[in-house]
């Protein structure tokens, strides 16, 4: 008779025997070799390389106990018979995945994610017109906050629209028409808002941290909030903007570019304009009255014709 020292190479021993594995409740019968021999380094493999090793339990029929999901478990049982990543329909392949990064399967791993890159549609760049942005508004509880992170609207009409918290941090809004829009407490950080109209907007306690609105138009707006809450563009690119007779009472623009920009007859009481560059900027009318200009640049500005005297006890560049 043929002994275990006569068999192929890697299937003598306990690697020919065969074993039944209860995953999630489902039955599976394979051998060791097929659990061992295909990738030897992973966690399948140090389970079953030799009996008892990592005592693995059993349940009353003597199959070994693994609780992950049947479902996910089948297609990386398979693989490793035969080689082939095959899914059937309706199994999600991100659950086939991470089963596979769970019993560390590197050489599926790849195969998974190129095949879940392939199942996606091509990205859609397209800006996002007024019409489906309405829809999507219509269809949203008015409490809740609307993430609209990094999404393009560029070119887009949302003019006079009610827009308030709504978070477009990171967003495209290069070109948009936002006139007369309500965007009280929106999130506008680190948006582009380049080039786009945003005259009479309402602007109360808006965040636009690092916002780029080059360009842009923000003619009377409303920065002001009765309950104190104060507008914030620190270190916002606000160069050559158009902000004449904007009411901008208490707000932070510290460490903002307003170079070439028209601030006539603008409410920046109280504002705080510390390291602000306003190079050959008109602020002819402006109230600038108990402002913090502290180390800004003003050369060039044009400071006639204020409503209030300028007293600047701390030094500007």
């Amino acid at each position: 008779p043929q002994t275990d020292s006569k068999l192929p190479e890697g299937l003598s021993g306990s690697h020919t025997d065969w074993l039944t594995l209860n995953v999630g409740g489902r039955y599976f019968t394979t051998t060791r070799s097929t659990l061992v021999n295909k990738e030897p380094d992973s966690m399948l493999a140090h389970m079953f390389k030799d009996k008892g090793v990592w005592g693995n339990k059993q349940d009353h029929r003597g199959a070994f106990l693994i609780d992950r999901s049947p479902e996910y478990f089948e297609p990386i049982l398979n693989y490793l018979r035969h080689g082939q990543l095959i899914v059937n329909d309706g199994i999600n392949l991100l659950g086939v995945l991470e089963e596979a990064r769970f019993f560390g399967i590197d050489s599926l791993i790849e195969h998974l994610e190129v095949a879940i890159k392939n199942s996606q549609p091509p990205e859609d760049h397209s800006p996002i017109s007024r019409k489906e942005f309405v829809r999507f508004l219509l269809a949203t509880p008015t409490k809740s906050e609307l993430r609209c992170q990094g999404l393009n609207f560029s070119g887009a009409d949302l003019s006079r629209l009610d827009l308030r918290y709504i978070n477009f941090k990171m967003a495209n809004l290069s070109r948009c028409n936002l006139a007369h829009a309500n965007l009280c407490c929106a999130n506008l950080e680190r948006a582009d808002l380049s080039g786009s109209v945003l005259d009479c907007a309402n602007l109360q306690g808006v965040k636009m941290l690092c916002s780029n609105a080059e360009g842009a138009s923000l003619k009377l707006c409303n920065f002001e909030d009765p309950s104190g809450l104060k507008a914030n563009l620190e270190g916002a690119n606000l160069k050559g903007v158009d902000m004449e007779g904007s009411q901008m009472t208490g707000i932070n623009l510290r460490v903002a570019t307003l170079k070439n920009a028209k601030l006539k007859n603008c409410n920046l009481r109280g504002a705080t304009l510390a390291g602000t560059d306003l190079e050959n900027c008109d602020l002819s009318g402006c109230d600038l009255q108990e402002a913090n200009l502290r180390g800004s640049n003003v050369k060039g500005a044009i400071f006639e014709e204020m409503l209030t005297p300028l007293h600047m006890s701390q030094s500007v560049r």
